[in-house]
C-alpha cells in the first residue's frame, strides 16, 4: 500500500473494482503537482475502517460507497446538517482539532445530482420516482425535493412511504414524469439486469435518470429510451460529487 505522500486520500466500500475517484484524483494531484495519493480500501466489514485509520495516520479525506453509506455513520464524531437530515454519507473529511482527530460526514451526492438533473427539468416535471431505498435515493430524494420536486421511493418491499414494483400502475406513470434508477441493478457485469417497471407506458415527457455510468447505456436507459424517454447516465454526477468532495476536504 502506497502512504509515503503528504496526504492521503481514498474510498472505502465492498466491492471496489475499476474506481473512478481513484483515477480522477490521482491524474488531479499529477497535473496540479498536488503531494498527494488516492487508493481503495476494499473492506469486508464497516468495523474494518478502524484498521485503515490506524494504518494510515496520513488519512485527509475518504468518499464512501456501497454498502457503507449509512453503515459508517456510527463510527463518525460529526455530521454535516445535510448529511444527518437525509441519513447518508459519502465523504468524511478529517478534521485536526486539539490534538485529535476528528470524523466529520458530509453527502456530495447531493450537489451532483442535483447539479446534473437541473437542466434537464422542464415543467412536466412535478413528481419522480426514485427507484431504491439505499444510501443514494436518500441524497437523490433530498436534491429533488430542493428542486421542488416530490420524490416517491420504490422497493420490492413494502414499507411506510414506499410502494413496491408491483404498485406502479399507468396513473403512477403518467403523473411521474421522472424516474431515477438508484438501484445496482444493470451495473457491470450484470447487463442484462434492470428495474422491473412498465417501459412500454413511458412517453417523450419522461426522463428517466441512471446513477450507473457502466456501462455507459444501461438496460434501463436503453428500454427507457426505447419508449421515447429522455435519458441520462450517472457520469456527470459522479464528476460533480467528485469535484464536491475535493472542496469539501480543503475548505
Amino acid at each position: 500500500m502506497t502512504t509515503n505522500y503528504a496526504r492521503l486520500y481514498g474510498l472505502i466500500g465492498f466491492p471496489l473494482g475499476h474506481s473512478f475517484s481513484q483515477d480522477y484524483f490521482n491524474q488531479k494531484f499529477e497535473a496540479e503537482n498536488i503531494d498527494a495519493r488516492y487508493i481503495n480500501f476494499e473492506i469486508p466489514e464497516i468495523s474494518d475502517l478502524k484498521n485503515v485509520l490506524a494504518r494510515n495516520h496520513n488519512l485527509n479525506g475518504l468518499n464512501v460507497t456501497i454498502p457503507y453509506k449509512q453503515l459508517v455513520i456510527p463510527l463518525l464524531d460529526e455530521m454535516d446538517p445535510e448529511a444527518a437530515e437525509i441519513g447518508a454519507v459519502n465523504v468524511i473529511k478529517f478534521v485536526r482539532r486539539n490534538g485529535r482527530t476528528i470524523l466529520k460526514g458530509y453527502n456530495s451526492d447531493i450537489i451532483g445530482f442535483r447539479d446534473s438533473i437541473a437542466p434537464m427539468l422542464t415543467e412536466h416535471h412535478s413528481h419522480a420516482l426514485v427507484l431504491g431505498t439505499g444510501g443514494a435515493s436518500r441524497a437523490v430524494s433530498y436534491a429533488l425535493r430542493s428542486l421542488g420536486i416530490t420524490p416517491q421511493l420504490v422497493s420490492r418491499r413494502p414499507a411506510p412511504g414506499v410502494i413496491t414494483y408491483a404498485d406502479i400502475n399507468p396513473d403512477i406513470i403518467d403523473s411521474h414524469k421522472i424516474i431515477v434508477n438508484t438501484t445496482p441493478l444493470g451495473m457491470y457485469p450484470h447487463v442484462d439486469e434492470c428495474p422491473d417497471i412498465p417501459y412500454n407506458l413511458l412517453t417523450t415527457r419522461h426522463l428517466c435518470y441512471d446513477l450507473l455510468y457502466n456501462p455507459d447505456v444501461t438496460l434501463f436507459m436503453k428500454k427507457s429510451a426505447d419508449a421515447g424517454a429522455e435519458v441520462k447516465n450517472g457520469l456527470e454526477m459522479l464528476l460533480l460529487q467528485a469535484f464536491a468532495a475535493w472542496h469539501i476536504w480543503q475548505k
